[in-house]
């Protein structure tokens, strides 16, 4: 009964692709694009995180192009210099980028680099980007990505270096796609909050990839929740109702980064072993969840087979850390003993 009521109750806030927006240009198409970013890169402090410079965005192709952007380093981990000799970067537009632009609507982006020159890391960078279209095939409210071919130069136009990388939506831009409202409230809430089926969506693929790094209801503290997790919602007033869509998935196993640990909070015997952590109280709708994850296998291995430019043996790889992931919710008995045993409990404490 309370599998078959799971299943019949849908999410105020998920809407169907048939009634969501199209994307702006830049992610209304999965072509590879190729560009040229020129700028004082090298230059920017990895110790001030506030560092801004000026640069130049290229579009190269049947339509090329050439944007004023602003370019500063983001990220945590990514950001240290014994981490990553090439952080991530926010690229930002001064301008308004004009009509009929590839940027034509974006204000700011995430732009996920390849953090060293090593060949296996253009293959991690490949790897997360096939984490969040992973999640775009199990949910249309999700970020929408964009995989360039980069040829990065700095000031004085001295090439620095040629990476594969890839844009994140904007999250207001995602939301916005979907009529729904980013909410923001600070901290942790309660799991309460949380749409049931959108909290177990979320937790069953962060399993999926073996993520544990984040936290769908809670962030460090005094800061937006959630961690590497946004929340949308129906209303721009809601209370409950609050879908977390995940993202930052450089420490899970299916990407498998060196630099990738697991939270100091959770004993795991590594990134790449599986522990789910969904919402115990939510328990009731992993079942029917896990029979849609099966439903769309076929979907979820293609993306993998079809992520560009990846070599063979990652492919490989990841497809067989995919089917590790089905066999494990091959069953009703292989579900309760191997997720639901992990799953988080909600302690309420009492007021003093």
């Amino acid at each position: 009964m309370l599998k078959q009521l799971f299943v019949a109750v849908t999410a105020l806030l998920l809407v169907s692709p048939a009634t969501a927006k199209a994307p702006k240009p830049l992610f209304a198409d999965s072509e590879v694009i190729r560009l040229t970013i020129k700028g004082p890169i090298v230059a920017l402090p990895a110790s001030k995180p506030d560092a801004v410079v000026d640069g130049t965005l290229s579009v190269q192709g049947a339509a090329p192009e050439t944007l004023p952007v602003t370019l500063q380093l983001r990220g945590i981990t990514r950001r240290k210099r014994e981490t990553c000799a090439f952080p991530p970067l926010r690229v930002e537009f001064p301008a308004k980028p004009p009509k009929g632009s590839l940027f034509q609507g974006q204000d700011k982006l995430k732009l996920v680099t390849h953090c060293r020159r090593d060949p296996g890391f253009q293959q991690n960078v490949l790897l997360e980007y096939a984490a969040y279209r992973l999640f775009s095939e199990l949910s249309p409210t999700s970020f929408a990505v964009r995989l360039a071919q980069i040829d990065y130069v700095n000031d004085k136009g001295q090439p620095i270096t040629s990476r594969l990388g890839f844009f994140i939506e904007d999250v207001g831009d995602m939301a916005d796609r979907h009529g729904l409202h980013q909410m923001k409230p600070k901290g942790r809430i309660p799991s309460t909050q949380l749409d049931p089926r959108a909290s177990v969506r979320f937790a069953l693929f962060q399993d999926m990839i073996g993520n544990l790094d984040w936290g769908m209801n809670g962030g460090p503290a005094g800061e937006t929740c959630c961690h590497n997790a946004r929340l949308v919602a129906a209303k721009a007033d809601a209370t409950s109702g609050f879908a977390p869509i995940p993202y930052d998935f450089d420490y899970s196993g299916l990407v498998d980064a060196p630099y990738a640990v697991s939270p100091a909070e959770i004993q795991s015997a590594g990134v790449k072993v599986r522990r789910y952590r969904g919402f115990c109280s939510h328990n009731a709708g992993v079942a029917p969840m896990a029979e849609t994850f099966q439903a769309k296998r076929a979907s979820l291995l293609k993306v993998i087979a079809e992520v560009p430019l990846m070599d063979a043996g990652t492919r490989k790889k990841a497809t067989s850390y995919l089917e590790d992931f089905f066999e494990r919710i091959a069953t009703p008995d292989a579900i309760e003993a191997k997720l639901l045993k992990t799953c988080v409990k909600v302690v309420t404490v009492p007021a003093s």
